[in-house]
């Protein structure tokens, strides 16, 4: 799978830190972003509610298909008090995907995400699922979100894993032990994520410690 060098995170234009943008504000954004040679879009099932995805594939109906690579994700069925709703079911996975494939309007979802692992299913069943719906066309490539090596290895055992979605950053570094060379071993691409605000407490203690000191 090739990308662009730098890729275009959706999840903002829904507002998940801040107020949701317009159809038409976020639709110039990701134009924009194309047109200064971003090809790679990442959006999720779950962000603002299955609407980025709305968005993302108006945006697209803009843009030549063919040059675009799009990631979405699935695995994230709820958000309760006590924390995230997991599931990873072959069902799931398939009603998941008919319907991201529904909202963005497209034939085919570049890199398919599940977007955290069920521990109440095992990854065999999950990637089984995920491996039908690439040979049915619907999906290119596999990726996996926050995945620990154990899950990495046996999912790729069923099907090749493509990327890996995953924090990595000056501040979050405990990655680079075991998941990092695991990775580079079977030819799986990294997808950091949180560089920049994982940073942004390192770079706060910088300019105090700059101006104590001073």
């Amino acid at each position: 799978m090739i990308v662009s060098k730098l890729g275009f995170g959706c999840m903002g234009l829904s507002g998940v830190y801040n107020a949701p943008v317009s159809d038409e504000t976020g639709i110039s954004i990701i134009k924009d972003a194309f047109n200064k040679g971003i090809t790679f879009f990442d959006t999720a099932d779950v962000y603002g509610a299955s609407a980025n995805e709305v968005l993302v594939g108006k945006a697209l109906k803009q843009l030549p298909r063919e040059k675009i690579q799009l990631a979405t994700k699935f695995g994230i069925a709820g958000i309760e008090p006590t924390g995230l709703v997991i599931k990873g079911t072959p069902e799931y996975v398939r009603a998941c995907c008919e319907a991201s494939l529904k909202r963005l309007d497209v034939e085919y979802i570049d890199l398919y995400y599940q977007h955290r692992v069920d521990i109440s299913t095992p990854i065999e069943d999950t990637m089984g699922e995920l491996k039908k719906l690439v040979e049915e066309g619907k999906v290119k490539f596999i990726g996996l979100s926050e995945a620990g090596p154990d899950t990495i290895r046996r999912a790729h055992a069923v099907h090749p894993i493509t990327a890996l979605q995953m924090e990595w950053s000056l501040w979050t570094r405990d990655i680079e032990e075991e998941i990092v060379p695991l990775c580079r071993s079977v030819q799986i691409l990294i997808h950091d994520l949180l560089r920049i605000s994982s940073c942004i407490f390192i770079l706060f203690l910088f300019t105090f410690s700059f101006q104590f000191n001073d």
